[in-house]
């Protein structure tokens, strides 16, 4: 991270309020506010984050911004709700699901261009579980953040992978140059249990 990790106070303040903004909404009850005296600058600064919910182990939602736009504690707090009820791979998160979800914050570093001259190349400069990865091609995008090398560590099947979620054939990363960018995050989670 170019900038300085956020305390455990910071993150637990932000997993909390990722809760609170899901109950809420699941609820349609207003969100939580966010008082700026309860605000350190590190969350008043302009932030980009995923949030991803999980139930029994299983993907439930992941919604996130890949460039700050906005201070990171609203970021997280749009990007939770937007996670559960918004995440077009799934239904709407309901009320009794709530207290079973497991929730995740990646906050990201800007995303830099990764200059390559050949599918190969492309290849050896990835660096799985560091790098999360961007494609470009025209209008269409897709990224993965670099939680899910976990699930596909070889880079050609990574790849593969992102040209799909972009609408793509899987082997257009091999037959014509994208755009990609890279970006790492700082990753934290609620405990296990909560």
């Amino acid at each position: 991270m170019t900038t300085a990790p956020l305390t455990a106070a910071e993150r637990l303040f932000l997993l909390r309020l990722a809760r609170q903004s899901i109950e809420a909404a699941v609820n349609r009850q207003p969100r939580p506010t966010l008082p700026p005296a309860h605000l350190t600058p590190a969350l008043q600064a302009q932030g980009a984050a995923f949030v991803t919910l999980t139930l029994g182990g299983g993907l439930r939602g992941c919604v996130g911004a890949l460039e700050p736009y906005q201070p990171l504690a609203e970021d997280v707090r749009e990007h939770a709700v937007a996670a559960a009820l918004e995440d077009y791979r799934f239904p709407p998160v309901r009320a009794h699901e709530v207290p079973r979800l497991h929730i995740e914050i990646s906050r990201l570093t800007l995303p830099q261009p990764l200059d390559y001259a050949t599918p190969a190349d492309l290849l050896h400069r990835l660096r799985p579980r560091v790098d999360g990865v961007i494609l470009r091609d025209d209008m269409r995008r897709a990224t993965f953040l670099p939680q899910v090398w976990d699930q596909i560590p070889d880079p050609a099947e990574f790849l593969a992978h992102l040209c799909q979620k972009m609408g793509a054939a899987p082997n257009l990363w091999q037959t014509q140059p994208l755009t990609v960018l890279i970006y790492q995050v700082e990753e934290f989670e609620e405990p296990a249990g909560e």
